[in-house]
């Protein structure tokens, strides 16, 4: 996890240029999100989870062209039987972002890039009237990207909305297998989810 958190750094440091312009901030938000497994055997009802976590923005010498990055804690959270999972992480977020507006009046973007999750907690048993109907293993790391827009007003209020999706599986699932009576492995599970957030820039 070192390892890849330095290369994290070192890409951005080696994507500023020397008369790139800095701000930082603050940004919260929402996760809609929906968790899905590969057979379908594991039924999750998607809920509302949330994230917080300081963000840089680096304005690039080419006119519209940036960079965004954040180091976000995220709680994404599924109601499966009688219990309720919440994945909790540390994910980072680079984005690269091209806008245009009216200069520091009003600016509206487009923005892509990855993002790089470590698990803080999350792993979790599931069971319907006392019964054990499925076990949870949440990977250490994942990985996945964003695709979205978002409008900055006044160089300090930002608003974006976007799409995160996985770009492998996010963990593991057993489902309870009546014809076996025993948990059995249900394939990998995915969490995507629909974000909407503030940030305030100072």
């Amino acid at each position: 996890m070192k390892k890849i958190f330095a290369v994290v750094l070192i890409a951005v440091a080696f994507a500023m240029p020397s008369k790139a312009q800095f701000s930082w901030g603050i940004q919260a938000g929402l996760n809609m999100t929906n968790i899905s497994t590969e057979d379908g055997a594991a039924s999750v009802n998607s809920r509302t989870g949330f994230f917080v976590g300081p963000t840089v923005k680096f304005t690039l010498p080419i006119v519209g062209l940036g960079i965004d990055a954040s180091a976000l804690y995220d709680q994404r959270e599924g109601k499966a039987g009688d219990e309720t999972l919440k994945a909790q992480s540390l994910q980072i977020p680079i984005n690269v972002r091209y806008g245009f507006g009216l200069g520091s009046i009003a600016e509206v973007f487009a923005f892509a890039g990855p993002q790089f999750g470590f698990k803080l907690g999350g792993d979790s048993d599931t069971s319907i009237a006392g019964t054990k109907v499925s076990e949870w293993t949440l990977k250490s790391s994942n990985l996945s990207a964003n695709v979205g827009i978002g409008a900055t007003i006044m160089s300090k209020l930002q608003v974006k909305a976007n799409y995160n999706f996985a770009l492998g599986k996010t963990g593991e699932v057993n489902a309870w297998d009546a014809t076996k009576n025993a948990l059995q492995n249900a394939g990998s599970a995915k969490f995507n989810s629909w974000q909407i957030s503030l940030a305030y820039f100072f």
